[in-house]
């Protein structure tokens, strides 16, 4: 009877590289078929403190007058939006945020430090977290939760910092903000 021959160590590592790729590539079909999570949206209580929720607007908002000029980020504390602005003065993108319970004051900022994910003061999981102020002791930084939800209203009392927004446009802010990033905040 012959003796089975002996394979090298490189076809067992490739065999065994080849069967992962595809069980991952028939769990990944298979999870596509099946039902997909939505994001939901937190109303607030009537005895909570009251928070406009943001609602995309039909027409994108004009970037305010006096926000500075050349590629940075705009922050309106009043509209409660941001715009992304490049060098050519062309609006790249517009959405409306949820700010925290401390805002930053009116004036220019850079993009200090950033951080790809962490767990909110508010205990909420979030991502894309671009620190640009601080005020009173509590850092200002733009951030997205990771689950996509519409971040519940600040609790009464607690000092929040974060500038909450959708997890497309926390994606995008991601991309265009980098470090030295400039922040202007109008009233």
């Amino acid at each position: 009877m012959p003796v089975p021959a002996r394979l090298p160590s490189w076809a067992w590592v490739t065999g065994l590289t080849v069967g992962a790729i595809a069980a991952v590539t028939v769990l990944g079909l298979q999870a596509d078929k099946g039902p997909h999570p939505t994001a939901t949206s937190v109303k607030p209580s009537s005895t909570a403190s009251a928070q406009p929720t943001p609602t995309p607007s039909a027409a994108p908002a004009r970037v305010p007058d006096g926000s500075g000029t050349g590629r940075r980020i705009v922050y309106s504390l009043g509209d409660k939006r941001v715009w992304l602005v490049d060098a050519s003065e062309a609006t790249r993108r517009t959405f409306t945020v949820w700010p925290g319970s401390v805002s930053p004051d009116p004036g220019s900022y850079t993009v200090s430090s950033r951080n790809p994910a962490t767990t909110g003061s508010d205990g909420v999981q979030i991502e894309h977290i671009l620190y640009f102020a601080a005020k009173s002791g509590v850092s200002v930084a733009f951030s997205n939760a990771v689950d996509g939800a519409s971040p519940p209203p600040a609790a009464s009392g607690s000092r929040t910092g974060g500038v909450r927004m959708q997890k497309a446009d926390g994606s995008a802010l991601w991309a265009f903000g980098t470090v030295g990033t400039t922040v202007t905040v109008v009233k």
